[in-house]
């Protein structure tokens, strides 16, 4: 496996993963290191699935044996890699973390995991497997599976009756799958953070199912709509990502009992349910500094709005340090004509903007003092 590939070389090498990262994270930055070709099915078929999945850092036995006998799924966990980290950066791009990962760092993100934001990363990761699985089955790339055959027969909604048709999305058999695969590592695990996170991750399976959506075609005279055939389809991935991203505002902290084997609601008043919450033991630091251990790696030098008062605004950004402008040549296309048939031309036009960044942390006077 070492050096059979230099490109696969680098993608396993550069893997190791400790116990409390998922192992889907393990598995998937292997994957995002080769390119989006199929180059792992192709690497997996030359190589053989066991010598590929025995060599992955940090799979646990159940995991090994699904990627075994799974081998064309493991191309569909890498693009939901894709996906959720994608769609997690969008999330908080406006705030002081923003989903980058630390420089080398083989768990993505790096000991961000360790701390509150592991609740929204573990639920938009766990979405991302089954969003990617589903319409994979969709689609006919995987041999395993395909459209959902149970959707048959008559139907009806708040419109009328409907012919079940088409090809509907196979949501059970994407939450199936990413249920044994996700969940595998925790599952060995027996206290309270591996409840935690195992909550977490069918909340983000959960959210995916949350947003499925009947689509129609209709058929009749002049598309009177007489008659349809209707399939259920996944919405846009954004969709989990704004419902995961406001559970992340209004997560429950949580605190392990007295043996350690599960979790209780910290605040004792709270009597609603956590069953479709979010929840986390541990509260963030305030990512102000870079701080390795915390996974922070601080704001100097990220672009702040100078007119905003949100969280993307520079006090806030900029966590009271300042910022520096500079004035920067930004082109873009400009006046816009239509041109028959069938192309636009654009100019391309100029402007002298003011970009806005924070200011690095100054070290006290007296560390330099000798």
């Amino acid at each position: 496996f070492i050096g059979t590939n230099k490109k696969l070389t680098t993608g396993a090498v550069r893997l190791c993963v400790n116990a409390e990262i998922t192992l889907m994270t393990s598995l998937w930055v292997t994957f995002l290191r080769l390119d989006s070709s199929g180059a792992a099915i192709q690497y997996i078929g030359a190589l053989g699935a066991r010598v590929i999945c025995d060599n992955i850092p940090g799979l646990v036995n159940k995991q090994r044996q699904l990627c075994q006998r799974h081998p064309d799924l493991m191309q569909s966990i890498g693009e939901g890699a894709k996906e959720w980290i994608k769609e997690c950066q969008h999330q908080f791009r406006h705030h002081r973390w923003n989903c980058s990962t630390l420089d080398r760092d083989h768990t993505v993100f790096g000991r961000v995991m360790l701390r509150s934001e592991r609740r929204f990363v573990y639920a938009i990761s766990s979405a991302g497997v089954v969003y990617a699985i589903t319409r994979a089955c969709s689609q006919g790339e995987l041999k395993i599976c395909n459209c959902d055959g149970q959707k048959r027969g008559r139907a009806s909604d708040d419109r009328g009756n409907f012919d079940w048709g088409g090809c509907s999305d196979n949501i059970n058999y994407g939450t199936k799958f990413a249920k044994a695969f996700v969940d595998a590592r925790e599952r060995m695990v027996k206290d309270a953070r591996a409840l935690m996170n195992l909550h977490n991750n069918r909340c983000g399976r959960m959210a995916v199912k949350r947003f499925m959506k009947l689509e129609c075609k209709c058929h009749g005279v002049s598309g009177s709509c007489s008659l349809r055939t209707c399939w259920l389809a996944m919405s846009d991935f954004r969709r989990t990502g704004d419902y995961l991203r406001k559970k992340y505002n209004t997560a429950i902290e949580v605190t392990m009992n007295q043996d350690g084997t599960g979790f209780m609601v910290a605040d004792k008043d709270f009597k609603g349910s956590t069953k479709n919450e979010l929840v986390y033991v541990e509260n963030s630091p305030d990512y102000c500094l870079t701080e390795r251990s915390a996974g922070s790696l601080g704001t100097a030098g990220r672009v702040c709005n100078k007119s905003s008062r949100g969280t993307d605004g520079c006090e806030v950004m900029c966590c009271g340090r300042g910022y520096d402008t500079t004035r920067v040549k930004r082109v873009t296309k400009c006046e816009c004509k239509f041109k028959w048939c069938c192309a636009v031309e654009c100019n391309h036009c100029e402007d002298l903007v003011d970009v806005h960044t924070c200011k690095p942390h100054k070290r006290p006077d007296w560390l330099d003092i000798t």
